[in-house]
């Protein structure tokens, strides 16, 4: 064991959620509904000594509260850990604050507009045909390990120009990073080490030979002073999309498939009315949000109602606030056709996700090539879904039967 795990906090079960949550709980890893709803009901903000301390918002308004107030709100740090070192490698734009965050983050909008991911579809359909290619003939599958995992590593290979087989590598250091990293900072270190050799190795290959993928487009972007953007810079950017784009999206098209292996009405109903599938993707990403963020407070504050104090961090659950019955009538039920669904699954406030237009765009086409191919399948009875722990959730296991129950 080494030192940075042995010095590390132990996480006993815990007994007592409204007073002593820890998100990091194999109870709110398997099922973390009915535990939003009980903080829900005891307080808008609660407080945990883990973690260092810190504070979870459960209502929709003190998540949106939060996400817009960036003076008293750090983005510095974004992850929940046992341990919080001193910041040395930064991602922008999700790890700055004004001023800096709103050029860092204008950068990257170009590549992700609606008219970008037209042209990035008919690779993405492809991507998936391919994965189904592999095993649709065996009647089943782990659709997590065989299918949603693979599309948007894929997909953003394809966009960054590197290739597509790499992808292996990027799901070991989001592991690493997202799941591991949180109670073991030596492995957090390594991955973002790894990642960083990998990417420079890349963008000092465009140094000689530019082309016209993602990496060369960010390496000739101007800062705010009309500068070219530093190495370290374009890195960060690199790290970021590999972490924000990657995890996120698998987990939503997972939950997805999840809902409509054990919802045969949903599904039948999908394959039927196709026209519905803007509305089911919105739902699937309130209902199953992949996405819970952190901030740092960095000055005492209020937040509706209840005192906020610096040298704590903030689990700020977007997946909680989608589940706020003021907000969303029948908010634990999923209603495919849900007409309002102001939903937060992409964030709120500055921060709100760059990749939104590339997560849904791979959503819908994942579900939609999935059901022309595989219109009946169900949950297997004899593998078990197995969740992520952390930052971002959806199915790690996910073993489907394929055709009608027998």
């Amino acid at each position: 064991m080494s030192d940075s795990v042995s010095m590390m906090p132990e996480h006993p079960p815990v007994t007592d959620w409204i007073r002593d949550f820890d998100h990091t709980d194999p109870t709110w890893t398997e099922n973390p509904f009915p535990i939003w709803e009980q903080l829900r009901a005891a307080s808008p903000v609660v407080h945990t000594e883990r973690f260092l301390g810190c504070y979870m918002p459960t209502t929709y308004e003190a998540v949106k509260q939060i996400a817009y107030d960036t003076e008293h709100f750090s983005s510095r740090r974004i992850i929940v850990r046992d341990v919080r070192p001193e910041i040395t490698a930064t991602s922008p734009p999700i790890t700055s604050d004004p001023p800096e965050h709103k050029p860092a983050k204008q950068l990257l909008l170009p590549p992700f507009t609606p008219d970008a991911m037209k042209k990035l579809e008919p690779r993405v359909r492809a991507i998936c045909n391919e994965l189904i290619d592999e095993f649709i003939a065996d009647g089943k599958c782990d659709a997590a390990a065989r299918y949603t995992k693979h599309i948007p590593v894929r997909a953003i290979a394809h966009m960054l120009g590197i290739p597509e087989q790499d992808g292996d590598l990027f799901i070991k250091w989001i592991h690493e990073v997202l799941e591991l990293g949180i109670k073991d900072h030596g492995t957090l270190m390594r991955a973002i080490e790894d990642m960083s050799a990998y990417f420079a190795g890349h963008i000092n290959e465009r140094k000689d030979k530019p082309s016209d993928d993602l990496i060369t487009t960010l390496m000739n972007a101007k800062d705010k002073d009309g500068k070219p953007l530093s190495d370290a810079h374009v890195l960060g950017a690199l790290r970021l999309l590999l972490i924000a784009g990657i995890d996120t999206t698998w987990s939503a098209i997972g939950s997805s498939l999840w809902h409509l292996a054990k919802t045969p009405a949903d599904r039948e109903r999908l394959v039927a009315e196709p026209e519905l599938m803007p509305s089911a993707i919105e739902e699937f990403l309130r209902a199953y949000s992949p996405v819970t963020m952190a901030r740092e407070v960095v000055k005492e504050t209020t937040i509706s109602g209840c005192p906020v104090r610096p040298g704590n961090m903030v689990l700020l659950s977007f997946p909680a606030a989608n589940r706020d019955p003021t907000v969303f009538p029948d908010a634990d039920k999923v209603v495919i056709d849900r007409k309002e669904n102001r939903h937060a699954a992409f964030g709120l406030g500055i921060h709100r996700c760059v990749g939104s237009n590339l997560a849904r765009m791979e959503m819908t086409v994942a579900i939609e090539e999935w059901l022309k191919r595989i219109p009946d399948f169900r949950l297997d009875p004899a593998g078990k879904v197995t969740w992520s722990e952390g930052t971002v959730r959806g199915p790690r296991a996910l073993p489907l039967l394929f055709g009608a129950a027998g």
